[in-house]
């Protein structure tokens, strides 16, 4: 029979996963109280929040949602590092200075990552820098279209103009001109 507790506490995990857009899932090792507040400050600097939580709580949530595939990391001591935003890159570099707590893997953006999947994600540019070169290179394609669309009507203009000088000069009466060639303007 469930508890009203237990029930409190499977919402907050549903609450928790459907709220932020980064739940990382970590082995906790003990380790002493300040260590844990240290932790816990350095992480909230970058709004990234600690939860614990009990594995008969939160695995019969996953278990019945998209995130099933997070279940087999919940066997040990857990913690959950969540975030409304994306910060795997600060996330992992408070982690590097506590043993005591491994990454296991993360649920970025409703995609399920492994540790070297945060890793590499961590590495990803920002989401502004992607959309500029984006911007950046669809803006050069038309441009450079436009250029070899020109150069064929500039090429028929140099010719014409060249004829029409040959033409002119011989109503004048004075020889031709060789024809210069384009390519040595």
């Amino acid at each position: 029979q469930d508890s009203g507790y237990a029930r409190l506490l499977r919402r907050q995990v549903e609450e928790v996963f459907r709220d932020n857009r980064m739940v990382a899932v970590c082995q906790y090792n003990s380790m002493p109280d300040e260590d844990v507040v240290l932790m816990r400050h350095y992480l909230r600097k970058h709004n990234i929040e600690v939860k614990f939580v009990l594995n008969e709580i939160i695995r019969p949530v996953l278990s019945q949602s998209k995130y099933k595939n997070l279940v087999p990391l919940f066997v040990a001591r857990n913690i959950l590092l969540v975030s409304p935003e994306t910060k795997a890159k600060e996330m992992l570099r408070v982690l590097k200075g506590v043993p005591q707590v491994n990454l296991l893997g993360a649920c970025i953006d409703d995609t399920i990552l492994s540790r070297q999947g945060v890793e590499n994600f961590a590495k990803l540019p920002p989401l502004e820098t992607s959309q500029g070169q984006t911007v950046g290179a669809l803006a050069l394609l038309p441009s450079q279209m436009s250029s070899l669309l020109q150069l064929g009507s500039l090429h028929l203009t140099a010719l014409l103009d060249q004829h029409i000088h040959q033409l002119q000069a011989e109503e004048a009466g004075s020889p031709a001109e060789p024809p210069q060639s384009l390519g040595t303007r």
